[in-house]
């Protein structure tokens, strides 16, 4: 993806994150399309990304299931790009980043975009809460308990995915 970093020997979920969506390009593009850019020409111009980068990036989600193509023309052949469901998943995270820049870079009062609760009409602000209870969870909320297997590095769990989707 055109970084230095490699995860592929970390054991750890954040770093197979960062593997997948980690490049600052990748999650732009993961922002426009839920916005709903779908097409190679709009993210160009609105990000003014390098052609070739783009294209990688837009490569790389495809190949780890994050979007999907589908033809829109066929003279010229011409693909859209859609979030699957595995992209789809990726909001709660965009969400959250973006409250964090709203907080921590410009300051509510000076955010960029706000997000409003349809069912209420107020801003929307995230939170984390447990699945199980539905508790509000802070991170003093939580403990990290150690697997006591050996877990796949990010490389093996990546190269398992691919195979499983052949």
């Amino acid at each position: 993806m055109g970084r230095t970093a490699d995860y592929t020997n970390e054991r750890c979920s954040v770093a197979a994150t960062l593997e997948v969506v980690g490049d600052p390009w990748t999650l732009l593009i993961l922002r426009d399309a839920f916005a709903g850019v779908k097409r190679f020409e709009q993210w160009q111009e609105r990000l003014g990304v390098a052609r070739n980068v783009l294209a990688a990036r837009l490569k790389t989600l495809v190949g780890h299931g994050v979007m999907e193509t589908r033809r829109y023309s066929e003279r010229p052949p011409r693909h859209e790009y859609w979030l699957t469901d595995k992209g789809k998943a990726l909001s709660p995270v965009l969400l959250t980043m973006s409250e964090w820049g709203d907080r921590h870079v410009y300051g509510r009062d000076n955010s960029p975009v706000l997000f409003r609760h349809k069912s209420c009409g107020c801003a929307f602000h995230p939170v984390l809460a447990c699945e199980e209870c539905g508790e509000v969870v802070r991170r003093r909320d939580l403990e990290r308990v150690s697997q006591d297997q050996h877990p796949m590095t990010v490389g093996e769990a990546l190269e398992a995915i691919k195979i499983a989707a052949e």
